[in-house]
């Protein structure tokens, strides 16, 4: 355990808004071990952005860590030469210039699809756009093109719970493995198609890299826990801002600002990917706080994101903030793969289609929209009132 200052935390209270006590961390111990997570958390920008990138020291090699134990060793959990390799080997999918020639025509055809299929009225724009968009995209990327997007959004988020299960809840470790085996069977189902017909999606390309099945396999998974849940939650959450704060909303419609910053703002606002897993590989010492080789530690993205000393008024949600130094996607060597495809989702296709297409959007006032998560944050449900 390392020697930093000891803050306990109301687990639940910290699940609905955690960013109270983050700002009190960043104020009084940017560095402090938390007994109730059994970690410590790293919570300023600074902190964080230089440690993610000493991987020497900040290890992703997790061998006992969650994600290793229930989804398979992936990228994310590798370092140095060994996850350059298979990142590698993914980027034909995911580069700049595969989304912009190939991804970005078929997530608009997705969207227009679903939006086809919506009546007006009152309806959860989370479960009815922004759920089976994000899935019917990732079957598309993953090219597990064999399965509902129902699926994909399960089995995201039971691998998701799986690996923020720090409390060992016994029925949530339990629907990670189902959501693994679903995927190992679609991928099983889906191989000779994809062996015949290579393709670019991301079972197509690692299939061509000659990696093996087992890596394979866990690289899938990494792509489905990631790029389900995040993609859904910033889309009906950057809808959501946008319309509880009518002024920016305003600019976004006249041009003075583009979609891509709305995005972004809200992706740092209210951080999708909250936290993100290192393992102390060698005694370190940062200021006065002392290491231990192979303790547990928390890189707090959602803090370092309103980190005041970096955002002015960081708790406010302003689009027309320079993002520059927002970590939602991570910085140094394990910057999101999927960065790229993520903006063309939500930027360049979901929001500007769905505001296209609405001629009244607005909330509905018969349920409060919910929100919740510290590891990974965002809305749980979007009542909305639609008219085409």
């Amino acid at each position: 355990m390392s020697t930093a200052p000891r803050i306990d935390i109301d687990p639940a209270a910290f699940w609905a808004d955690p960013y109270p006590m983050l700002a009190k961390m960043r104020r009084e111990a940017p560095i402090a071990f938390v007994p109730q997570l059994g970690s410590t958390l790293l919570t300023s920008r600074d902190d964080i952005s230089i440690s993610e990138k000493q991987i020497d020291v900040f290890s992703s090699h997790q061998p006992a860590g969650l994600m290793n134990r229930l989804m398979g060793h992936n990228m994310m959990r590798k370092d140095g030469e060994a996850h350059q390799v298979e990142r590698r080997a993914m980027f034909p999918t995911v580069s700049p210039k595969t989304v912009k020639a190939h991804w970005t025509t078929l997530f608009q055809a997705h969207a227009d699809r679903i939006l086809d299929r919506l009546g007006p009225g009152r309806i959860d724009f989370m479960r009815d756009f922004a759920l089976p968009f994000s899935g019917e995209c990732l079957k598309s990327i993953t090219g597990l093109t064999n399965i509902g997007f129902e699926h994909m959004d399960a089995w995201s988020q039971g691998m998701i719970e799986g690996i923020a299960n720090y409390a060992g809840d016994p029925a949530v470790e339990a629907r990670c493995h189902a959501a693994t085996s679903g995927i190992d069977a679609a991928i099983d189902d889906i191989l000779p198609v994809m062996r015949k017909n290579p393709d670019q999606s991301i079972l197509g390309v690692l299939l061509a890299s000659g990696m093996p099945m087992e890596s394979m396999r866990a690289n899938v998974k990494l792509a489905i826990s990631g790029g389900q849940n995040e993609p859904r939650k910033a889309i009906a959450g950057t809808v959501w801002a946008l319309l509880t704060h009518p002024e920016q909303f305003d600019l976004v419609r006249k041009g003075e600002v583009s979609w891509l910053q709305a995005f972004e703002e809200y992706a740092r606002w209210i951080s999708p990917i909250g936290m993100s897993p290192r393992r102390i590989a060698k005694p370190w010492s940062i200021r006065d706080v002392a290491f231990e080789t192979d303790e547990r530690v928390f890189l707090m993205f959602g803090s370092a994101n309103r980190d005041e000393k970096h955002f002015e008024r960081a708790d406010q949600f302003d689009v027309r903030r320079d993002t520059s130094k927002s970590v939602a996607f991570g910085a140094g060597p394990h910057f999101c793969a999927g960065a790229f495809a993520s903006r063309a989702m939500i930027a360049d296709v979901a929001l500007p289609t769905v505001f296209a297409r609405a001629k009244q959007l607005e909330l509905a006032d018969d349920e409060e929209v919910r929100i919740g998560g510290w590891a990974f944050r965002g809305l749980q449900n979007l009542p909305v009132r639609w008219l085409h």
